[in-house]
């Protein structure tokens, strides 16, 4: 009794590339490593400008007390206001997102989608302007009231500015500003939650609130953090709009509603570089540098949120 021969499997071919993924692919990579260039080109302009500035006696930085003296408070200043505005801004994105992706009707969604994603095309020296014009005014009545009642806070210790030009503006200017960023990224990943969780969840006999809860929120949490990040990222490089509402320039301090206010590292460079010559020039670019290695840490952090979520899939 002869054995029957298992047919064989037939060879693989290797496969071919055409001419076109070839060239789209040399393309690609040429342009990432192209980015990479730039912004080592970038990095190593920042320190060799800057090193005059590190290596500097005290004395003859500005203010006569050192570099860390002098970036310190702008780097504070920079923080507060992003991190005020990111508080600010997300929540309201979130909701914004909830409400167009699962509760506004088609055509009321797609035009409130439109209305905010235009927010982003407005220049920010016309946030600036409003911030100016429209908030600093309106927000006077609270800064009396937050002194008067939350004073005991270090937030809202007095006395109150009377102009409204304090930090606590700005930080809701920069919030309005950085509302399209997180709102748009939060829509996106709503969208795209599992259709199957969400039936299975209604079927179920949940809410809509409650399928929200159970099975859109746990899928886009990632991808919320990494929206926030981004607008955390934009708002601590904002220049204009900070420079024409912030009335700063105050040493260090963690008050949001006075006078005193620490100006930002973005503000500070565009205010001053026209008139800065020689050690004053080195000092400004330092600053930047900082600025530059907060903002890279905080776009590294989001794109490593972003490759967490990747590892989620929503069909299992």
């Amino acid at each position: 009794m002869t054995a029957t021969k298992a047919p064989s499997e037939p060879m693989r071919q290797p496969a071919v590339r055409r001419p076109g993924d070839r060239i789209f692919a040399g393309s690609a990579k040429a342009s990432g490593i192209f980015i990479l260039l730039v912004l080592a080109g970038v990095a190593a302009f920042l320190i060799g400008e800057a090193i005059p500035a590190l290596t500097a006696p005290a004395e003859e930085i500005p203010g006569g007390e050192g570099l860390a003296a002098y970036i310190g408070p702008l780097v504070l200043g920079t923080l507060l206001g992003a991190v005020l505005a990111l508080l600010v801004a997300t929540p309201l994105a979130v909701g914004i997102a909830l409400y167009v992706t699962y509760y506004a009707p088609r055509r009321i969604a797609a035009a409130m989608g439109y209305v905010i994603d235009l927010l982003a095309a407005i220049p920010s020296v016309v946030y600036g302007f409003w911030g100016l014009a429209v908030l600093a005014p309106a927000l006077r009545p609270f800064h009396s009231w937050a002194a008067d009642t939350l004073g005991f806070i270090p937030f809202f210790a007095g006395p109150a500015s009377t102009t409204g030009r304090t930090m606590f503006t700005v930080g809701l200017v920069l919030a309005v500003m950085i509302l399209p960023i997180i709102s748009a990224i939060s829509r996106e990943v709503f969208t795209q939650a599992p259709a199957l969780h969400r039936e299975a969840a209604l079927a179920l006999g949940a809410t809509r609130w409650e399928m929200i809860r159970m099975a859109v929120l746990p899928y886009g949490k990632s991808g919320v953090i990494a929206g926030a990040m981004l607008g955390l990222g934009r708002a601590l490089g904002e220049t204009m709009a900070v420079a024409i509402v912030l009335s700063g320039g105050a040493g260090a301090t963690l008050t949001l509603i006075s006078n005193s206010n620490p100006s930002t590292i973005a503000s500070n460079i565009a205010l001053r570089f026209p008139e800065a010559t020689g050690i004053d020039v080195n000092t400004l670019i330092a600053s930047g540098l900082v600025l530059f290695v907060i903002t890279l840490g905080v776009n590294m952090l989001a794109r490593w949120v972003v490759n967490r979520r990747a590892d989620f899939s929503g069909a299992n």
